[in-house]
């Protein structure tokens, strides 16, 4: 891999220093982000900045949408979508896809394929009745000629814009809905390509926690040496640690804490005697104090729990007992208007006081809390 373009419509203020941060762990690759100046989608994006992309003559480039993680199969993706050129009918793009439960597979880009030559003969997005349990994973590997068949979309919206025949935003061309929808079946350009790796969106808050969960389990597999092992670090010797966790070299936390599993924890943290941290995530700069316990949290950065002090949410994960099963994206309301319950997040510079429970809430950044808080959003 050379390069990596982040595109996107949020501020560059906001992007950069993550970029920064991680362009030190992956010096042998370029990693820039482009900022669109409206929200073009995900044709419409690559299309903005398509001399940025062919740069260097690629023969093709990978696409994966900013909502999802997993173990994506980019190497072996790549090749079939090479060994496809050898075909009568050439790829122009090539979809990664998984499997999924009947009931779920209406929340998702559904797919009906070629078993044998595995082209995609009808695709329909979050379809109203069950068409396919085979689902779009949101990752694609395209050829250059995609910004051929972009431009010749782009000039039909301008023309029915104008016309008066629509009034859809102009800018906005999606690969889904604009290429793979009318391409799928009638020309037997589009593939698929099918992995039963891990796989899931992360569209809400409770899906980071199971993300974190999937990427602690994959480090486990690939680089366990990315874990923590209380005998390898000599400033938190004698911390227990319960399954897949992550610290960063940084953090401070007293031998009589109790961690994991699936636990991340930031830079600079600081966390006391007797805490207790299970399925949460820890972001830089925050400080938890002395006894307190932290369950199915996240936790801002450059926020602070207080002593004695319960953090916890509700677990939102897939049911492991069904084959396939994917990550529920409930609502954050129910029909009655209240508060789905969910994982506690606290946002950034926010202040927790001693001896006080927030269970299934959502505080905004900047909050200095004085009382306990359940199923509520404070703002």
């Amino acid at each position: 891999m050379k390069e990596i373009l982040v595109l996107g419509y949020f501020s560059s203020e906001e992007i950069n220093p993550f970029l920064n941060e991680i362009s030190h762990l992956y010096k042998d690759v370029k990693i820039r982000y482009l900022q669109e100046y409206t929200r073009l989608g995900t044709a419409g994006g690559i299309f903005h900045f398509r001399d940025q992309i062919k740069a260097g003559h690629p023969s093709a480039f990978i696409v994966i949408n900013g909502d999802v993680s997993g173990d994506f199969p980019l190497r072996d993706m790549l090749e079939f979508h090479r060994e496809n050129l050898n075909k009568p009918v050439k790829p122009l793009v090539t979809m990664l896809a998984t499997e999924a439960t009947r009931q779920q597979s209406v929340n998702y880009g559904c797919i009906v394929e070629n078993k044998t030559t595995h082209q995609v003969v009808h695709f329909v997005e979050k379809p109203s009745t069950f068409v396919s349990t085979l689902i779009n994973c949101g990752v694609y590997v395209c050829g250059i000629d995609i910004f051929s068949v972009i431009s010749k979309i782009r000039k039909e919206k301008q023309e029915s814009f104008y016309s008066g025949e629509t009034q859809e935003q102009l800018e906005s061309i999606m690969i889904e809905r604009d290429i793979i929808m009318p391409f799928a079946g009638k020309h037997g350009n589009i593939f698929v390509y099918q992995t039963n790796r891990v796989w899931s969106q992360v569209k809400t808050a409770a899906s980071a926690i199971y993300a974190n969960k999937q990427y602690l389990e994959l480090y486990r597999k690939t680089k366990p040496s990315r874990l923590a092992q209380s005998k390898e670090r000599g400033d938190a010797l004698g911390v227990r640690v319960i399954g897949d966790v992550y610290i960063h070299p940084s953090a401070q936390i007293d031998s009589s804490c109790v961690i994991g599993p699936n636990v991340s924890i930031g830079k600079n943290v600081v966390i006391g005697p007797g805490v207790r941290i299970h399925d949460s995530i820890i972001l830089g700069d925050s400080a938890v104090e002395d006894h307190s316990l932290l369950l199915y949290a996240i936790i801002g950065w450059s926020s602070s729990i207080g002593k004695w002090s319960r953090v916890e949410g509700t677990p939102c994960d897939p049911n492991p007992n069904k084959p396939f099963a994917k990550m529920e994206n409930v609502p954050l309301f129910n029909a009655e208007g209240r508060l789905n319950p969910s994982i506690t997040v606290l946002g950034c510079h926010v202040r927790v006081p001693s001896e006080v429970v927030v269970l299934n809430s959502i505080v905004l950044p900047h909050k200095e809390l004085t009382r306990s808080f359940a199923n509520e959003i404070i703002l």
